[in-house]
């Protein structure tokens, strides 16, 4: 097995992470849910107890903070960089990016809200990637 992927499948996959986290950030938490995989578990760096598991925990999830947003009137923004891609024997992928999550209050300034360290097990369900495993930790606290 090699430790890099093809120019093409790199570039692929900076596509699924853009479209990703352009459907969280457009506010469509359905389709952004459908990015994940049926059994797909989702380690979020701002919860403290068990991860999310299953693509319809993850959508709730979702959802509910959709409706916080709303309510609060704050647009949220995600940027991804320093994307390391990393083949599996099975096929799948191994990702480690840095993650920026921006909010800015309509009418107002934007916020760097946190930085985060997210690890992806990415899989090629009907021809479409998805994530099967995400875990998410912030800058700082000693898990790379």
């Amino acid at each position: 097995m090699t430790d890099h992927v093809s120019a093409d499948l790199y570039a692929q996959v900076q596509q699924f992470y853009a479209r990703q986290m352009g459907l969280l950030d457009d506010g469509r938490p359905d389709d952004w849910a459908d990015t994940f995989a049926e059994d797909a578990v989702f380690q979020e760096a701002s919860r403290l107890n068990e991860p999310l598991r299953g693509r319809e925990a993850i959508r709730e999830s979702s959802r509910a903070r959709k409706k916080r947003l709303d309510a609060d009137k704050i647009d949220f923004r995600h940027w991804l960089g320093m994307l390391s891609v990393t083949p599996q024997d099975d096929g799948s992928l191994r990702t480690r990016a840095y993650a920026l999550a921006m909010r800015v209050p309509r009418g107002g300034d934007l916020d760097i809200f946190a930085s985060v360290v997210c690890h992806d097990h990415l899989v090629l369900v009907d021809g479409t990637w998805q994530v099967r495993h995400r875990d998410l930790h912030h800058d700082g606290s000693g898990r790379d």
